[in-house]
């Protein structure tokens, strides 16, 4: 951990973890494997990621059929050639990964695994992050899985949680031509989904009530759902609180992005060639035509306290009156943080039915205060 609490505050925090920490982890269990041969995969932002597409191995409870190999630097560095034996890891026990290979067991006259030099999607040139590992296809607005990929993201659950809208469906719908980009979603009708292969009217229902709820989420997330690159959930939380509106946001400067809490230049770049883009601006135009959120609600500030304030707080478990999500908005809403795993800096678990175990173990060995959701609410009351 960085030591300094004043740069600790400096550094901040993801959605996820903080910044100024490092986990160290027990050594993975390993297996040997055959390599079949490495694909090229388009992520929505248009890196360029190889795939290791393996013969099937049982890896700590699991069979393995595929690993990622992130980028180029990572194939050169592990000397990766033609259906060499290599070995597979979990890391963190989750995500399978490469972490050698046996060059006793390669086979003669084997050829190096060749990055690709267009893009595998939409025959593009590539392009290489200048500081960075990653190759990228620059073809935003042409390259069928960076569509596909936004419209995904764009639907997520903490996006605009639009439902029955999945991986399969979204690009069913880019296919079919139902859809080019995310604003296309607040114009499809009952009539265009029913055609679709396995769509039935209650599947079509799902999709377009789950397109006009979407209309009620807040800004916050509309921002992070619009895939502006290097903005994840946390900052586009800081940014709406900020800006307020999207055309304030579309408006600014660089120089002025970066004078707010935890975006620094590239983040206020990234931005500022978003909105510079004629196609995204009309995107933004045509989500606030649907009824789109595009502000914060005037009274979004209205009981907001600071009674948790410097207090971290793990949920866990279900609750009967209010959601995890909402549970999560008033912590930060009365001045709290939330936190996804207990530690000692932990102040209180709140806790539902069917709370984990292990994080009850946790909590009770290092004597941790867990709270029921009444205690909770009058906490904030």
């Amino acid at each position: 951990k960085v030591n300094s609490l004043r740069q600790q505050l400096n550094l901040g925090f993801t959605a996820k973890s903080p910044r100024w920490a490092i986990a160290y982890k027990f050594q993975a269990e390993r297996a040997l494997t055959r390599l079949q041969y490495v694909s090229f995969e388009v992520g929505r932002t248009g890196v360029i990621t190889p795939v290791a597409n393996l013969d099937a191995v049982l890896l700590s409870g699991t069979i393995v059929k595929r690993a990622s190999l992130h980028n180029e630097d990572i194939i050169r560095s592990l000397d990766i050639h033609d259906h060499d034996m290599v070995y597979v890891e979990k890391g963190g026990e989750i995500i399978p990964k490469i972490t050698g290979v046996d060059e006793s067991a390669r086979e003669l006259g084997a050829k190096p695994i060749v990055f690709v030099s267009v893009c595998p999607s939409c025959g593009t040139p590539l392009e290489r992050v200048e500081g960075e590992a990653a190759w990228i296809c620059p073809n935003k607005y042409g390259c069928a899985p960076q569509i596909i990929g936004r419209i995904e993201h764009f639907v997520g659950r903490r996006m605009m949680n639009i439902d029955g809208i999945g991986e399969e469906t979204a690009g069913l719908l880019y296919e079919k031509g139902l859809i080019k980009n995310i604003a296309d979603l607040y114009c499809l009708s009952h009539e265009q989904l029913r055609v679709l292969d396995r769509f039935a009217d209650r599947s079509a229902e799902r999709i377009i009530k789950g397109v006009e709820d979407s209309k009620k989420v807040p800004f916050e997330r509309v921002l992070f759902a619009l895939s502006i690159p290097y903005v994840g959930e946390t900052g586009a939380k800081k940014l709406a609180r900020a800006v307020r509106d999207i055309d304030a946001l579309m408006a600014m400067t660089a120089d002025q992005l970066v004078e707010i809490e935890d975006v620094g230049p590239r983040i206020a770049e990234s931005i500022v060639e978003y909105f510079a883009e004629p196609v995204n601006r009309e995107i933004v135009e045509r989500l606030r035509s649907a009824g789109v959120q595009m502000s914060m609600p005037e009274d979004v500030d209205e009981g907001r306290t600071n009674r948790l304030e410097g207090k971290s707080i793990v949920i866990s478990g279900t609750f009967t009156h209010h959601s995890r999500d909402e549970y999560k908005a008033l912590i930060e809403k009365h001045g709290g943080k939330n936190v996804g795993s207990i530690s000692k800096k932990t102040d209180y678990v709140l806790a539902g039915e069917n709370m984990g175990p292990a994080k009850l173990e946790k909590a009770t060995s290092l004597g941790i205060e867990i709270i029921d959701e009444d205690t909770f609410l009058q906490m904030i009351s």
